[in-house]
């Protein structure tokens, strides 16, 4: 082969590469998440919470249709694991379903020189899930206490009074969460008490959609998981707090504290945030970011709180 020849093959063959480059992604996002369609050349890793997937990514798709300059990078894993990552200085913003405890908050501080920053972002109502053929309408917070705890006496439907026509063997399947969860963090608190366990046999899922659909597909089956969840498979039950009034889960409900099992959903962030991390939080806590989270079905801040905590966002 002639040089001319050799040196015209060689740069085809650069050019081709180079155009191969360029259809490459320059980032990868969990499934889901919102792809800027522009070059994107600032990104925030948001990390945590599986009870907050789904919003996180609804945020992260809308909010780069309004920046395309931005990617927001979406994954789970769990409350847990979001502030693990943040306490590691790995992840710079972490969805949680639950506080941070003193103990966390301390280790952050020692090993990056910042204190963790909470912001309420939204409320989730914890809701308790059968499946639709199931005749029970509303359980009391005892009640599923002695459902889910270890030595608790409920373990099966007859005990709540119904003939359970779906179940045949009249037994409680009882689905729960994995201990990574702040879902499952905050139901033993709230609902087992303080220092009790969950009983063994329990079915741990790990994420908040799964626990639905397996309670959809599994007639003798309760569990719990945020109301944004609900499918057609399944329904809600009315809850009943210490007045013995049986609520189900709603914004109002949420917002007016009659929903006995409803929490605020947090992202943290080390130190004060910045820059475009400081404009995207802002975002998220403004009306529009908020009219995201309903839509999701999960409960928006009131407006006072939006008019305290979030500046002026004018997209």
């Amino acid at each position: 082969m002639k040089l001319g020849t050799v040196r015209l093959a060689a740069a085809l063959w650069v050019l081709g590469l180079v155009s191969m480059a360029g259809c490459t992604p320059s980032s990868s996002k969990a499934p889901g998440a919102g792809q800027s369609s522009g070059a994107a050349t600032k990104r925030i890793q948001n990390v945590g919470s599986d009870t907050m997937i789904e919003l996180a990514q609804a945020w992260s798709e809308a909010y780069s249709k309004l920046h395309s300059d931005v990617s927001v990078e979406v994954s789970g894993g769990g409350s847990g694991v979001g502030i693990s990552g943040l306490i590691g200085g790995t992840v710079e913003l972490a969805n949680s379903s639950r506080e941070l405890s003193a103990k966390e908050s301390g280790e952050a501080k020692a090993k990056t020189g910042k204190d963790p920053i909470q912001r309420t972002v939204g409320y989730d109502a914890l809701a308790v899930y059968v499946h639709k053929d199931n005749p029970l309408d509303e359980i009391s917070l005892e009640q599923l206490k002695q459902i889910y705890a270890d030595g608790g006496a409920i373990t099966s439907w007859s005990q709540l009074g119904i003939k359970h026509p779906g179940c045949t063997n009249d037994k409680i399947i009882v689905v729960s969460r994995q201990n990574n969860s702040g879902t499952y963090e905050y139901f033993r608190e709230h609902v087992l008490g303080k220092g009790v366990d969950f009983r063994l046999g329990t079915i741990d899922m790990s994420g908040s959609k799964d626990v639905v659909a397996l309670v959809g597909k599994t007639a003798c089956a309760i569990g719990y998981s945020g109301m944004g969840y609900k499918t057609d498979a399944v329904k809600f039950l009315k809850v009943k707090g210490s007045d013995g009034k049986g609520i189900l889960p709603s914004i109002g409900a949420v917002h007016d504290k009659t929903y006995p099992i409803s929490r605020p959903l947090y992202m943290y962030t080390l130190g004060e945030p910045q820059g475009h991390l400081k404009v995207y939080i802002d975002w998220v806590t403004s009306d529009v970011g908020q009219a995201e989270l309903e839509r999701i079905g999960y409960v928006p801040l009131t407006a006072a709180e939006r008019s305290k905590n979030a500046p002026a966002v004018t997209q």
